[in-house]
């Protein structure tokens, strides 16, 4: 029971830090509210699928999301990631940013 509930605050944890409801979340993760609701209790254990799909949308890691660790070497990939589901319209908007970013470290 430790180890789905500290999996559920992972997963509740980067949910939020995502600004996004049960409701979306769970939508764009391709599961019910209901179960999103009862991982993050840790009252269900996460199946393959649902981890999957978790890393594949919010660019974290398994190891993160079951382990706690992160390595600090995929924050490229995680961004990579996050940049590849986005819209074609929010695109430009990334590379602005980025444009901007890096004009100002020089």
């Amino acid at each position: 029971m430790k180890n789905t509930l500290e999996v559920g605050n992972r997963i509740r944890n980067v949910r939020e830090a995502l600004r996004m409801s049960r409701s979306v979340f769970s939508e764009k993760i391709n599961i019910s509210e209901s179960y999103l609701a009862q991982l993050e209790l840790g009252n269900k254990s996460i199946g393959m699928n649902t981890l999957i799909a978790l890393c594949e949308y919010t660019g974290y890691s398994s190891d993160y999301f079951l382990f706690g660790k992160d390595v600090k070497d995929d924050l490229r990939k995680k961004i990579i990631r996050m940049v590849s589901i986005l819209p074609e319209g929010a695109l430009d908007l990334v590379y602005e940013v980025i444009r901007s970013i890096k004009a100002h470290n020089k």
